[in-house]
């Protein structure tokens, strides 16, 4: 399997070529030359896999250059139940991503029992070790730089704290991020890891990141290297457990199914549009965003319009507050028909400012081939929801799963089961789970008083030429 780049000007590439890289060196996203097509027999012959063993056999299709047996081991470390032991009560931790049935044809798919309490971890956790694994060969080492509205840069960090020859340089938004979510991040002692709180929106931080990234002198002298969602890897990974919730969800292969994904970046969505074109039968993906409503105006009208950072609102799912959805030029790449010259000329639109409008383009009729359908949820939606699975299912759920909820039920089609991704447990969101039901939220073991831990962190500008400096000054650190 080889990668080419969504703007076409750079060379094929490997699985383990790109696997550091992030960017293309053209600015463009990494896919697959192809996706691979499954066999209804191959389908058949995964149904009832436990989950590292049904990772191996999904991955192995996109990271071809790995040895099987390395693959494997690597897979089989990651996904353990001694890893992913925070399982609600009545869960079988073995399963890794359990589904919660709330009603018959209504389910929610568990993503949160990792270390950090978010579905990130499903993802990072495999990704720090491929790293180890990837710099062992090489004798390299890699500068992480990465930006988080959230959960990404708890996941990254707890998945590279300690891990040889690796450094984190985490962006965040200075005060955006819940309590909780701020103190899992500045709370790390480990010497390899550095938070910088940017005072600016995170979309800044991206920007930051991909600025950083194209500057292909240093990016190559400093072993810039990437964990937020452009990284191929990272989407790579979560492709499995859309297979993992469709088998969980029904009893044979010619049943459909349709998921509900709370969506800021187009990461977690895009993982589920791409297990569609390998054959996996979902029905609809629908694409729930909050009051930050890039996305669904883009499913509604065809117009993509970024937002500015002072346009872009503070919500209580703050994990979703991105007006420029870094993922979504690798859907928009297969929706032009994989016209390389299309994709650039609509990001430099993008990239100087600017919206771009596919609505009177053929590539637009085309949305609904796709299975996509798409709305938006706000506080009073997300407090409704919480409080109606709480009565009626006795289940908490954080806010962004909320959002997924209320969407996907607002958009579901009849006599499809519909499965909703979790993508946090409530704790991490307790300044709303109070608000909504006047309750504190249960608290995992491990995690009591970690607001309390002394932080440590750097407050910077949204300077990308700043943040190279702190990298220079921090680079011959553990």
């Amino acid at each position: 399997m080889r990668y080419l780049s969504t703007r076409g000007n750079s060379p094929a590439q490997s699985f383990t070529d790109i696997l550091l890289a992030g960017l293309a060196p053209d600015g463009g996203l990494y896919l697959p030359e192809h996706y691979p097509q499954l066999t209804r027999a191959e389908l058949d012959a995964w149904r009832d896999l436990p989950y590292p063993e049904l990772a191996f056999k999904v991955l192995e299709k996109f990271a071809s250059d790995i040895p099987a047996a390395d693959l494997e081991s690597l897979i089989a470390r990651t996904y353990t139940p001694e890893i992913y032991r925070n399982a609600r009560a009545g869960d079988d931790p073995g399963q890794i991503t359990p589904l919660r049935w709330l009603e018959p044809g209504l389910a929610i798919l568990e993503l949160s029992n990792g270390p950090t309490l978010a579905f990130k971890d499903m993802a990072m956790q495999l990704l720090g070790n491929l790293f180890e694994y990837a710099l062992a060969k090489t004798g390299q080492e890699l500068n992480i730089l990465g930006a988080t509205s959230g959960d990404t840069g708890s996941s990254a960090e707890y998945a590279m704290r300690g891990k040889r020859g690796i450094r984190v340089f985490m962006l965040s938004p200075a005060g955006k991020m819940s309590r909780f979510q701020t103190a899992q991040m500045f709370s790390l002692a480990d010497p390899n890891i550095h938070n910088i709180a940017v005072t600016g929106v995170f979309d800044d931080c991206q920007d930051i990141v991909k600025s950083v990234s194209n500057d292909h002198a240093f990016k190559a002298e400093y072993k810039i290297g990437t964990v937020n969602s452009i990284n191929w890897a990272r989407v790579a990974a979560q492709i499995v457990y859309y297979f993992k919730g469709y088998f969980a969800a029904t009893r044979s292969n010619d049943e459909q199914v349709s998921f509900s994904v709370p969506s800021g970046n187009f990461g977690n969505i895009c993982a589920g549009h791409i297990a569609r074109m390998m054959g996996l039968p979902i029905r609809q993906l629908i694409l729930a965003t909050n009051e930050n409503d890039v996305l669904d105006e883009f499913f509604r009208t065809g117009v993509y319009r970024p937002r500015g950072p002072a346009e872009t609102r503070s919500t209580s799912s703050p994990s979703m507050d991105i007006s420029k959805a870094s993922n979504f030029e690798r859907f928009v790449f297969d929706l032009v028909g994989r016209d390389a010259a299309t994709v650039r000329a609509l990001w430099q639109r993008v990239e100087t400012g600017s919206a771009f409008d596919l609505s009177g383009s053929p590539h637009f009729s085309r949305i609904k081939d796709y299975g996509f359908v798409s709305g938006s949820s706000n506080h009073a939606d997300r407090l409704a929801t919480i409080r109606s699975v709480w009565e009626r299912y006795g289940v908490m759920v954080d806010t962004h799963t909320a959002d997924g909820l209320k969407v996907g039920l607002q958009l579901r089609e009849p006599g499809v089961p519909l499965v909703c991704l979790e993508t946090a447990l409530p704790i991490k969101f307790e300044e709303t789970i109070r608000e909504a039901l006047g309750r504190e939220p249960e608290r995992p073991a491990g995690f009591a008083g970690i607001e309390d831990l002394p932080q440590r962190f750097e407050v910077m500008a949204p300077d990308a030429e700043a943040i190279k400096n702190y990298i220079r000054e921090h680079r011959d650190e553990p």
